[in-house]
């Protein structure tokens, strides 16, 4: 099976991409090549700009201690494993209190590097990041690795408390649906919300249907076409039946 996930609401939409940056730059910071980390910083300058939202940590903080609350409330609930509520209160407590102890603006001690933001300014031109262009940053993709990891690590270490706080969030979101098995008809399918409300859709397609949905919603429907995979220049409709899994996600 794969997973799309479609946000319907701006936050969520943030959380998303800043899960996929992390998890990027993540990757590309565990290898050893200097291209591998000049792929890692470059990410961490797409991180940069994404959590330019001022608002961004209070929203988080403020959506981590409505779901404490909310967990505080299942206590008295003999259906809930009190042991597994405990663990998710945890989790969120220290969330919270990593995103709280962070200083400032988020990326600030980035913004406040000259040398980065160089390289930041000409890595917005094709090909600006030459040797000819950043003799200083050709010098350090030249360092030895250990060298450019602990530096990689230092500027991404502080970003780590908004990448943990999104990252609950986003599993509690994902948590909170409940899956449904439908079929699009011909490739296409049509779902009223008559006032339910949902802050991103997850649909689940078999691999073997080599076909990709798109989504469009609104408050009132949701909409899903079915259309041909790869590369063809003009994607259309696939004009068969498609079985898949469709979760309303809602904190």
């Amino acid at each position: 099976m794969i997973t799309y996930e479609y946000p319907l609401v701006e936050r969520i939409r943030t959380l998303l991409r800043l899960e996929d940056l992390f998890d990027r730059a993540q990757f590309f910071v565990s290898r050893t090549e200097p291209a591998e980390h000049h792929a890692a910083l470059l990410t961490l300058f797409e991180i940069l700009d994404v959590t330019g939202r001022a608002d961004l940590k209070s929203d988080l903080l403020q959506e981590l201690e409505r779901q404490k609350q909310v967990m505080f409330s299942f206590r008295a609930n003999p259906e809930i494993d009190q042991q597994v509520l405990a663990g998710v209160v945890r989790d969120i407590e220290q969330a919270h209190s990593g995103l709280h102890k962070t200083i400032g603006k988020i990326g600030q001690h980035l913004r406040e590097n000259d040398w980065l933001m160089g390289i930041k300014q000409r890595t917005g031109i094709p090909g600006g990041a030459c040797e000819f262009d950043l003799p200083s940053y050709h010098h350090w993709l030249h360092r030895d690795a250990e060298t450019r990891l602990a530096d990689l690590s230092n500027w991404l270490g502080p970003m780590l408390p908004i990448r943990d706080g999104a990252a609950l969030v986003l599993k509690l979101l994902r948590e909170s649906g409940k899956p449904a098995r439908l079929t699009a008809l011909q490739g296409t399918f049509q779902q009223m919300l008559g006032g339910r409300t949902a802050q991103m859709v997850r649909i689940r397609v078999p691999r073997a249907a080599d076909c990709v949905p798109e989504i469009s919603a609104n408050r009132y429907a949701l909409n899903i076409r079915y259309v041909t995979a790869g590369a063809e220049p003009r994607p259309r409709t696939v004009e068969r039946d498609i079985d898949f899994e469709l979760t309303f996600c809602n904190l």
